[in-house]
């Protein structure tokens, strides 16, 4: 998952400069290639992510402090676009017991639980079904 990691901000580093010229010029090579590389990016998250969601997120409970815990998705809220954090709330209430997904729910600010429900939930499981196609999508709040 480390190297997974590497992949990505590797990728991200060579799609920055096209992403910004392209967005002065909107040049039809340019959108080309910043459309290829963004889809190499999209597979190397795809793996990821799965991997996350399937091997990482079960035993997070058993093997972290509640601290630790809570240290992670802090950092988590610190570093990605809020966008992104509604739709994975749906893979983190996926990956928890029905009453213990209610407990988590609470703890979720109440702005955070209304976008989730409104566009969140939708979200999650368009890319769930993105992740893992033909699979039944696990139940969230």
């Amino acid at each position: 998952m480390l190297e997974q990691h590497r992949q990505v901000t590797q990728r991200l580093e060579e799609i920055e400069p096209l992403r910004l010229r392209w967005m002065e010029t909107a040049d039809a090579e340019d959108g080309k290639e910043l459309a290829e590389r963004y889809e190499a990016l999209s597979a190397v998250l795809n793996v990821h992510l799965r991997r996350e969601v399937t091997e990482l997120m079960p035993v997070v409970d058993r093997v972290m402090t509640e601290k630790e815990v809570k240290g992670v998705g802090q950092h988590g809220i610190d570093q990605f676009d809020k966008k992104f954090l509604v739709s994975y709330l749906g893979m983190v209430l996926a990956t928890n017991a029905p009453a213990d997904r209610k407990e988590l729910f609470k703890e979720i600010p109440p702005p955070v639980r209304l976008a989730y429900r409104i566009v969140g939930r939708q979200m999650y499981r368009k890319q769930y079904s993105t992740l893992f196609p033909g699979r039944p999508i696990p139940e969230t709040l």
